[in-house]
């Protein structure tokens, strides 16, 4: 294709089955899962071919991102694959207002403090209740020593940005709660990453 506009991330291919065998424990057997910073979309159109059953909607708020993701979904995506929609994780307008599931890979360590804090208000105003908010990527945890890899990447984002840098798990938790989103479960993933699943407490989206 000479206008190709799809993008390649190398760790995709790496961590995409390790988070789908999650992905198939947590998610409902239907509805609909909305993906904050789907990135490239690699994840996106390999997750749709596994799981038919559910429809899945990517998002970005970067248009090179929005335009790989539809270009993977061109070229490889199934009828449960839904065009990407822009959304701003940091703002409150988001163009969906509901959600069976929400997914977020790699983005809390990878944008500022208020991406995280929007994220958490989007899922708990979104989710119904007990439905999951699943995300992936490095985590600092109380009482665990943070790996070397972990500390030169961490020191890595900080140069780029300031803002950015690996987050405080159990602050992650605390700015959860206070959207009303539990902790459910933690699991150790490879290369040092971990799944954290939140899921929304009481009956009513907040």
């Amino acid at each position: 294709m000479s206008n190709d506009s799809r993008q390649f991330a190398p760790a995709t291919q790496r961590n995409r089955e390790p988070i789908l065998a999650i992905l198939r424990e947590e998610l409902p057997v239907r509805g609909l899962v909305l993906e904050v910073a789907s990135g490239t979309g690699e994840h996106a159109v390999h997750f749709v071919h596994a799981l038919p059953h559910l429809q899945w909607q990517p998002s970005d708020p970067s248009s090179e991102a929005l335009a790989s993701i539809a270009a993977w979904r061109e070229t490889e995506g199934t009828s449960n694959l839904l065009a990407p929609v822009e959304l701003d994780a940091a703002s409150d307008d988001w163009p969906v207002t509901s959600a069976d599931a929400m997914v977020c890979i790699n983005m809390v360590h990878i944008s500022p403090w208020a991406a995280t804090e929007g994220l958490m208000r989007g899922a708990g105003r979104l989710l119904p209740s007990g439905a999951p908010l699943i995300l992936y990527g490095p985590y600092r945890r109380a009482g665990h020593e943070l790996e070397p890899s972990n500390a030169a990447f961490d020191e890595s984002l900080k140069a780029r940005d300031p803002r950015w840098g690996l987050r405080e798990l159990e602050e992650l938790a605390q700015c959860a709660a206070a959207k009303g989103l539990g902790l459910s479960k933690v699991v150790e993933m490879p290369a040092n990453n971990l799944t954290v699943v939140f899921r929304k407490t009481g009956s009513s989206r907040a």
